[in-house]
């Protein structure tokens, strides 16, 4: 059973689209079967995957107006070796187009129902807002994996965040829960960065993950080459810091995996 990570902040320039491309490449590193979902009508994703949005026949829209079945969208990251479920500029198209379609929140979770059980893990990356493909990627989803600057703002907005999905646990996906608060673009020398890290670790314990993720030349030229970090330059900071990320992911997917079941009675 694929286990399945909506990667969301409504705050643009966090580092989204960065982390669901470079983790997608460094689970896929670690011979975990990987599919990254393109959810952002910008198609960053599928670009910095190394896969042109513009010569696409079909995309996640046909997949969400249910004209096509994710098999025959899927493409692969030759570079990252995962499995990409692309987007383009049609996806704009969905977000006005999903209010009027029967089942509206769930047509995602709908479309990967039995598709996301060839694969391991399952990455989505989210638009920069709260609208209705987000929406889709929180019912879809088993856990969201936040990533998020430390500065003051974001704090500020994570609470907005934090709302929205408790909204959609309460009323469309139960099991919804927050897996973890990455901190990225992290510079350790800035006092502002450190208070808001240690604000962060005060209110989610555990769920803020270890690792962080520095800011690094390379990790920011390797979309404009179509590749993830690890293939473009994998002794950088950030292609270490990814594979550290992706460790750290599986070790708590295994450590959960083999917790006891608790005794009833």
């Amino acid at each position: 059973m694929a286990k399945v990570l909506a990667v969301v902040n409504q705050k643009g320039g966090v580092g989204k689209t960065t982390t669901c491309v470079n983790l997608a490449a460094s689970l896929a590193a670690t011979k975990r079967r990987v599919l990254l979902i393109d959810l952002d009508p910008q198609g960053n994703a599928t670009m910095g995957s190394g896969i042109d949005k513009n010569a696409l026949q079909l995309s996640v829209y046909d997949v969400l107006a249910g004209t096509a079945d994710p098999e025959s969208v899927t493409c692969l990251s030759e570079q990252g070796k995962f499995a990409v479920l692309p987007a383009n500029g049609d996806l704009t198209a969905a977000e006005v187009e999903l209010l009027s379609m029967p089942n509206k929140e769930k047509r995602l979770a709908s479309a990967l129902e039995d598709f996301h059980d060839d694969f391991e893990f399952v990455l989505i990356d989210c638009p920069p807002s709260l609208n209705m493909l987000t929406v889709n990627a929180l019912t879809a989803c088993d856990g969201v994996l936040i990533p998020m600057q430390c500065e003051y703002y974001a704090l500020e907005g994570l609470s907005a965040l934090i709302n929205t999905i408790n909204s959609i646990q309460s009323v469309l996906n139960p099991n919804l829960k927050i897996e973890g608060i990455l901190r990225t673009m992290y510079d350790p020398r800035n006092s502002l960065t450190n208070d808001v890290s240690d604000q962060l670790k005060e209110y989610f314990g555990d769920n803020v993950y270890r690792t962080c993720i520095p800011r690094n030349v390379r990790l920011a030229e390797a979309p404009s080459y179509g590749m993830p970090v690890i293939a473009y330059d994998k002794q950088s900071k950030g292609a270490l810091a990814y594979l550290a990320l992706a460790g750290e992911i599986i070790r708590r997917q295994n450590s959960h995996a083999e917790a006891p079941a608790a005794i009833v009675g």
